[in-house]
């Protein structure tokens, strides 16, 4: 990842509107930022929020608040809680999302 011309700056996600994306369950609050090519978000997963999808997308995300559990495609299921991450790269191993109590992450993608 290179990060190129993006001068110092400050977001408060406050500011920024939560553009809703519903799940196969629930709801997922997006707040973006766009940096050239890199995308930055706050979301917040409702309770029992379920993905619709399998994401193959790339991404670097910390769990802030709440419970997230992913699920890769193989099976295997990965458990966040506040302070934990993950990384993987782009077309790396599907994952699906899924906070049964709802979650507060940071990604960048």
């Amino acid at each position: 990842m290179q990060l190129r011309d993006i001068p110092f700056g400050i977001t408060d996600w406050s500011e920024l509107p939560a553009v809703e994306h519903p799940g196969e369950q629930g709801r997922a609050y997006w707040r973006t930022r766009q940096f050239g090519d890199i995308r930055v978000r706050m979301v917040e997963y409702t309770a029992g929020y379920l993905a619709d999808h399998w994401c193959e997308k790339g991404h670097i995300l910390l769990c802030l608040a709440g419970e997230l559990h992913t699920e890769l495609d193989d099976g295997r299921v990965f458990i966040l809680k506040p302070g934990m991450s993950y990384q993987v790269a782009d077309h790396a191993e599907a994952h699906r999302s899924r906070a049964p109590d709802g979650a507060k992450l940071f990604i960048v993608d």
